[in-house]
C-alpha cells in the first residue's frame, strides 16, 4: 500500500489550497479514509474523515465550514479543500487509510507542508 500525498505549499491567511492523495495497493472508494495533520511540538490530530463505500464525512470542529474531504473512485484518490486558512492550520498534513476490517488507519503518506502566513 502506497498513499502519496502532493499539493501542499505556503499560502497567505484567507487562501485555499488543495491536498491529494494518490492510493496504490488500497481501493480507496471501498476504505476508510482520513487527513490528519502535525505541526511542529503537537500532537497529531484528525482533520477530515470520510467512510469507507459511502459519502458520510465528519471533521474536526477547527476546520468545519472550512475544509471539504472528498473521494475520487475513478482515480483511486483522496482530496482536501482547504479554504479560508489561518496561520494556526500550518502543519504537516497526512492522508492515512484502513480498510474495513481493519482498526484504524494502519496506512500513512509520507505528508506534504502547509504553511499560512
Amino acid at each position: 500500500v502506497q498513499l502519496v500525498e502532493s499539493g501542499g505549499g505556503s499560502v497567505q491567511a484567507g487562501g485555499s489550497l488543495r491536498l491529494s492523495c494518490a492510493a496504490t495497493g488500497v481501493v480507496a472508494s471501498t476504505s476508510r479514509m482520513a487527513w490528519f495533520r502535525q505541526a511542529p511540538g503537537k500532537e497529531r490530530e484528525g482533520v477530515a474523515f470520510i467512510v469507507a463505500g459511502g459519502g458520510s464525512t465528519d471533521y474536526a470542529d477547527s476546520v468545519k465550514g472550512r475544509f471539504t474531504i472528498s473521494r475520487d473512485n475513478a482515480k483511486n484518490s483522496l482530496y482536501l479543500q482547504m479554504n479560508s486558512l489561518k496561520p494556526e492550520d500550518t502543519a504537516m498534513y497526512f492522508c492515512a487509510a484502513g480498510r474495513v476490517w481493519q482498526t484504524g488507519y494502519p496506512y500513512w503518506g509520507q505528508g506534504t507542508q502547509v504553511t499560512v502566513s
